[in-house]
């Protein structure tokens, strides 16, 4: 009975305490509740034609990887609307506030249908959303936004995805960076460097998906030397998780902050369990890391279940928890008076250790 009401009084403290998401992709962010909302709306579009679509929603609670994944085709159905999308979005940045985060990097791909003429619609969509929720809803949530590069797709859409961040970066919008993901066995990662580079020259972040698979160590290196911003999963840096030493030496000496999901790599199976998970070695060398959820939805998970997860299998104390937190500020893509801002926001909360 103590040892539940202590865990009781753990997860209450985790989800008061303020939090940084760094990597959540759009998409993978739904919730179960807004993916009937988008159903519901896509069948009375289509005048209860629900059956002929299959617009059933798979199981969001099973730890097979292969049903997870089926949730991204319905997502592909029921967001090809400007309507949907700002649904969509709108939704994911409420859930997010209402478990504690109060500044949130989304990340996701620009993308056309019949319904949303252009790529263009479709960020300024995701903005107006931004916008909107922050203003009504979630007062004192900044959301910044990633347009993402996916590897599977031509370079030609790198190209296309970048003049849309270029343009609306300028514009002093939500975009502020540059997001690399996608399939990471596909793709020459050689025809998206150019991009990538002029990316930073402008002054756009980059968070870049890297070694989420074994070998690829040329890969890894040129991604590297990159220096970007952040480095999402990073699973097989660690010369003990078959990490290149070499290409070790470079990030101990570049410290690029990484980007971990626990959830999603247990259940994507890339690590093999909570205990076994590449942050322990990194936990050991006290390299910077921020917690994430990649994809809330599909894993169906919280960042608030993130940090529960952390302090159950590593050890975590309440004040280590918001050292957690409070030092993933200085990983954000935003300017130093945000920092700042957050950070007094933050020690407001210390006392609740």
């Amino acid at each position: 009975m103590e040892i539940d009401l202590a865990d009781k009084q753990l997860q209450a403290f985790i989800k008061e305490l303020p939090k940084i998401e760094l990597h959540a992709h759009l998409n993978g962010s739904l919730s179960r509740n807004t993916l009937q909302k988008l159903i519901d709306l896509k069948t009375k579009k289509l005048n209860n034609v629900k059956q002929e679509l299959n617009l059933e929603i798979p199981s969001l609670s099973s730890n097979d990887l292969s049903e997870c994944f089926k949730v991204f085709g319905l997502i592909h159905k029921i967001t090809d609307s400007p309507e949907a999308i700002y649904m969509a979005t709108c939704d994911v940045i409420e859930d997010f506030y209402n478990d504690g985060v109060r500044y949130l990097e989304l990340r996701t791909t620009p993308k056309e249908s019949d319904l949303i003429a252009t790529q263009d619609m479709y960020v300024e969509t995701v903005m107006k959303a931004i916008e909107d929720t922050c203003f009504e809803k979630c007062k004192g949530l900044s959301v910044k936004l990633l347009l993402s590069v996916d590897r599977k797709r031509p370079p030609s859409c790198a190209q296309q995805t970048l003049k849309i961040a270029e343009k609306y970066f300028i514009g002093l919008s939500s975009v502020i960076g540059i997001d690399l993901s996608g399939n990471p066995n596909s793709g020459d990662i050689s025809c998206f460097l150019p991009y990538l580079e002029y990316a930073k020259k402008i002054g756009l972040k980059l968070a870049i998906h890297i070694s989420e698979v074994p070998g690829n160590f040329e890969e890894v290196e040129c991604l590297l030397k990159l220096e970007p911003g952040r480095l999402g999963h990073g699973t097989y840096l660690h010369p003990k998780k078959g990490g290149s030493t070499k290409n070790f030496e470079l990030l101990k000496q570049l410290k690029i902050p990484l980007e971990c999901c626990l959830t999603s790599n247990v259940i994507s199976k890339t690590v093999s369990s909570y205990e076994d998970h590449h942050l322990t070695l990194f936990r050991e060398m006290n390299y910077p890391y921020v917690l994430c959820t990649d994809d809330k939805g599909i894993f169906n998970t919280s960042l608030s279940n993130e940090y529960y997860l952390a302090s159950k299998y590593y050890s975590l104390t309440k004040h280590d928890l918001f050292n957690l937190s409070y030092e993933s500020i200085d990983y954000i893509f935003s300017p130093e008076r945000e920092k700042k801002d957050l950070k007094n926001i933050w020690k407001k909360y210390e006392n609740l250790c």
